[in-house]
């Protein structure tokens, strides 16, 4: 099993969040609108999702943090499943400019909508379907805000192929320590399919063979 990791937390902790209020906006339907990743999602009303997902350079500090642990230079190669508009791909690219970044998602709006800088490494792709990459292609695969939107055989799938793919993996997802936790995230969430206390992942991770680092955000 691989470490527990501090990466995302301290940006994900600088955004305040009204739990209450997105439970009474039409949650369901929300979630629906949500749960196509088009426009309403990256770039429409906040009720959506992320209400406008423009790049503003905040995942500069999390790419570095990335590149540190795992000593990363040169021309390493890293993939990013569940990549979005491409914008932590895109800081890879600044502060590694050999790095060779590929990236995937099931989003095409947020792929027509990344990047130009790395558009052309980027491509539509469900995490949970076989990935056409060699064993341990990759120096490095993340995935950020990902796997915790999958159905647990999806997971299965999902963690067998970052595990395969990768040398080295670090994978993001949500997770609560206590009911309240529970509550706010249930709350907050659109797109969340599998909730797992922090035990039951890392249960799920043993299970399905992964053995990668991992870290959980949770809504306090």
């Amino acid at each position: 099993m691989g470490e527990l990791l501090n990466i995302v937390t301290p940006l994900h902790k600088r955004t305040k969040r009204d739990y209450i209020g997105r439970m009474r906006d039409e949650k369901v339907k929300c979630s629906l609108i949500a749960r196509k990743y088009d426009k309403d999602y990256w770039d429409g009303d906040r009720r959506f999702g992320y209400g406008g997902y423009k790049y503003d350079g905040r995942w500069e500090v999390v790419a570095q943090k990335l590149i540190d642990n795992y000593n990363l230079s040169g021309h390493v190669k890293i993939l990013d499943v569940g990549c979005g508009k491409g914008f932590l791909a895109y800081e890879f690219k600044k502060l590694l400019p050999q790095v060779q970044i590929t990236g995937f998602d099931i989003s095409k709006y947020g792929l027509e909508n990344a990047k130009e800088e790395i558009k052309s490494n980027l491509f539509i792709h469900k995490a949970q379907d076989t990935f056409s990459f060699k064993d341990k292609e990759f120096d490095l695969v993340i995935s950020l805000g990902v796997v915790h939107n999958l159905h647990i055989n999806e997971l299965k799938s999902a963690l067998s192929e970052i595990e395969r793919v990768g040398k080295n993996k670090y994978i993001m997802m949500e997770s609560y320590k206590s009911e309240e936790e529970l509550f706010n995230l249930q709350c907050w969430a659109l797109t969340c399919e599998s909730f797992f206390r922090p035990q039951g992942w890392v249960w799920l991770f043993d299970e399905f063979g992964y053995t990668g680092d991992y870290e959980f955000i949770y809504f306090e």
